[in-house]
């Protein structure tokens, strides 16, 4: 395959399928070694500012009742860990201990921020859906459980990954590349799995829980004559927007790159276009880490009262009732009334 992806790039997969490939420039990203970099700064910045200060609250504020409290501080944490990582990238690896370090936190990060993403749109759906029934499921024990339950599955898909974590010397200028190196007798085996794996969490899996979900909470939603119906029906198109967008267009090019596994799309011209494709979605996926804090925290109500209280004892900013005008009138779990405090 002709892949040209910078030596910095964390989704740096060596597929090499077609040898016989010019290995032409990128046209969409001249001078990748630095631009690729760049970019993951400034992810890694945003992504920084907005999840420290979600977790900042999380801790200091609201104290952590409830399930969706569990939800929102693992999510923030698993895009952090993501977010981490790419600085690491950037400044590429010079020993296996540090790469094999690198890969662990990406990929934990990549996992877990997926299925956190999941976790909220179900506990959303328990909320909404099931209010009464689901009481006693959305609890601070399940949530904890349901957190750790994760935590644990994000690390043993990050495994394999991490144990094919090799450094590459490049012979030309002495330099290291991490990236994974399998056997070779059982290298297609590796690869299809770790595509098939990404694909089966990311677009098989995740997505369909998500519309899936998102759709009951739109039906219950229009038969409700809760004031603040308007406003959770728009949140909720842009949470499915935001990963459709987001994540979609790397799945399905990673699907892409299957196929070629299988000897399908494999000619130059597909590899070249596939390689141009995952350039810019990998970054669309990437940025992801960022706007999770904007949708999932300041959007809510409940957060951004807890976050202009805190602002308020901290630095003395003015915090206006008109500011955060919405009742909180759902903060407590025993509520039954279908839009939440949360939207």
């Amino acid at each position: 395959m002709c892949m040209n992806i910078s030596e910095d790039d964390p989704y740096n997969y060596d597929y090499d399928y077609k040898t016989d490939c010019d290995q032409d420039p990128s046209p969409e990203l001249p001078d990748g070694a630095m631009v690729l970099p760049v970019l993951y700064y400034v992810l890694f910045c945003l992504s920084l500012l907005g999840n420290t200060t979600v977790l900042w609250v999380l801790l200091r504020c609201m104290k952590l009742k409830t399930m969706t409290d569990i939800c929102l501080l693992n999510l923030a944490l698993s895009d952090l860990i993501l977010a981490v990582s790419l600085p690491l990238w950037a400044y590429n690896s010079q020993n296996l201990a540090s790469c094999k370090l690198i890969t662990g936190v990406y990929q934990l990060g990549f996992y877990g921020g997926t299925f956190f993403v999941t976790l909220m749109s179900v506990d959303r759906y328990l909320a909404i859906v099931h209010a009464v029934a689901a009481m006693r499921a959305r609890s601070l024990r399940y949530g904890i459980a349901a957190g750790i339950t994760v935590w644990v599955i994000s690390v043993i898909m990050a495994i394999p990954q991490i144990t094919f974590a090799s450094l590459e010397i490049n012979t030309d200028d002495n330099s290291s590349q991490c990236q994974p190196l399998y056997p070779d007798d059982t290298q297609q085996f590796w690869k299809m799995l770790r595509n098939f794996s990404e694909n089966t969490v990311g677009l098989f899996v995740c997505l369909p829980i998500m519309i899936f979900c998102y759709v009951k909470i739109l039906v219950v939603l229009s038969k409700s004559r809760n004031s603040k119906k308007n406003r959770a029906v728009k949140l909720i198109f842009t949470i499915v927007c935001v990963f459709v967008v987001c994540w979609v267009p790397y799945n399905v090019t990673v699907f892409l790159q299957t196929l070629q596994l299988f000897g399908i799309l494999d000619t130059c011209e597909a590899s070249k276009t596939i390689n141009s494709a995952m350039g810019f979605a990998e970054i669309i996926a990437l940025s992801h880490c960022c706007v999770n804090p904007v949708i999932y925290a300041f959007i809510g109500e409940k957060f951004r009262k807890s976050l202009g209280r805190v602002l308020a004892r901290y630095f003395c900013w003015s915090h206006q009732s008109s500011t955060f005008s919405l009742r909180d009138t759902t903060e407590k779990e025993t509520s039954n009334t279908p839009v939440r405090s949360d939207y």
